[in-house]
């Protein structure tokens, strides 16, 4: 007998949210975890704020819903808000009720700048490793480095003459349409040209015969043991970027014990070797084939090989970064949002990593 469709609507619900987020749903255990790190840095939430005036949006509430936005691969802040109206697991995992009235995402966008224009996403990070290494999770003497293209939020067309206007591309046709542009022949280099839409781009190219983009660097330095990532920095694109962000970032390495420090060919140089060297670090550099910055006194080891492996493990860091975390075209403009974007991207994959590797424990 086929059942009749009922069209009333109920007017409550006696389920509570709670109780329909599924208990052996992979989400509550990176909740738990999310919740702990925001107890943590309750102090910096204070600092932040006010004592007097009109609330806010809470702060819990912002970087929840920035690590959703991360975490489901949410390509702009209008489809977040949506996603928290009507998606009860989304509603959830912020700390919002089934009838809390969701924020428009401008007031969204705007309350987050606060996070921004601060080193909360680098406490947050922080916090993450400080947990993976209560865990056990960390190496403290095998790291791995390396560096990765993010493409900026503007166009090819903004990259202009420093000295022409910033509004030269409304001087065009009247159809709201920017005007056609052909840069044949046309020399553009950073000392001459700038974007118009994001000053502080550059124009970069990953390597030889590629494609050369207004771009940031996103770096990151990976313990070996179990591929979390412990520090991560993002520069201006040019060639030298990368290993001055290595050395920035082996500087940071804490301890006193010898460690080393594996990365690819890019960072073949004598002169980078020799400042790691100084640093008490071993260098595990992949060698050009004429390059001289390790010999056999290094490569003779099999602790070189096991480098040479384990540090492709940085590359999942990337992949994932850049598919789910959307970190490929950053949506945000100017260096020091990039660096916030980026820093919790790289903290939601470390979270995502030690819950699995909570669950088989």
């Amino acid at each position: 007998m086929r059942g009749a469709e009922e069209k009333q609507i109920d007017a409550f619900s006696y389920v509570s949210i709670e109780d329909r987020i599924p208990a052996r749903h992979p989400i509550r255990p990176f909740k738990t975890m999310v919740n702990e790190i925001l107890r943590d840095m309750n102090s910096a939430f204070d600092a932040l704020y006010a004592t007097g005036g009109r609330p806010s949006i809470a702060p819990e509430y912002l970087l929840r819903a920035s690590i959703l936005q991360i975490l489901y691969s949410v390509r702009s802040e209008r489809q977040l808000m949506d996603q928290i109206d009507f998606n009860i697991l989304f509603r959830w995992f912020v700390g919002l009720s089934i009838d809390a009235p969701v924020w428009d995402h401008s007031t969204f966008t705007k309350n987050r700048d606060r996070l921004l224009e601060s080193d909360i996403a680098k406490l947050f990070f922080a916090k993450v490793v400080e947990r993976a290494k209560r865990k056990k999770f960390l190496s403290d003497e095998h790291f791995t480095v390396d560096g990765t293209l993010i493409e900026a939020w503007a166009s090819m067309k903004s990259f202009q003459a420093k000295d022409s206007p910033s509004n030269d591309d409304k001087n065009g046709p009247g159809d709201g349409r920017n005007p056609e542009r052909d840069f044949h022949g046309e020399t553009r280099t950073n000392d001459t040209h700038e974007s118009k839409t994001d000053k502080e781009a550059r124009l970069y190219k990953k390597s030889k015969g590629a494609e050369a983009k207004l771009a940031y660097l996103g770096h990151i330095l990976m313990e070996n043991r179990n591929g979390l990532a412990v520090d991560v920095e993002v520069t201006f694109a040019d060639g030298r970027a990368e290993r001055r962000a290595a050395l920035l970032m082996a500087e940071r390495i804490p301890g006193s014990r010898r460690c080393t420090l594996g990365a690819d060919k890019g960072y073949d140089a004598h002169s980078f070797a020799e400042k790691l060297r100084e640093l008490n670090i071993t260098p595990h550099i992949a060698r050009k084939r004429n390059g001289k910055s390790v010999d056999g006194r290094t490569t003779r080891h099999d602790g070189y090989a096991i480098s040479q492996r384990k540090r492709k493990r940085v590359e999942e860091i990337f992949g994932w970064a850049k598919t789910v975390g959307l970190i490929r075209k950053a949506k945000m403009r100017g260096k020091s949002k990039v660096d916030w974007l980026f820093t919790m991207c790289i903290a939601v994959f470390n979270l995502v990593r030690m819950r699995n590797m909570e669950a088989l424990a």
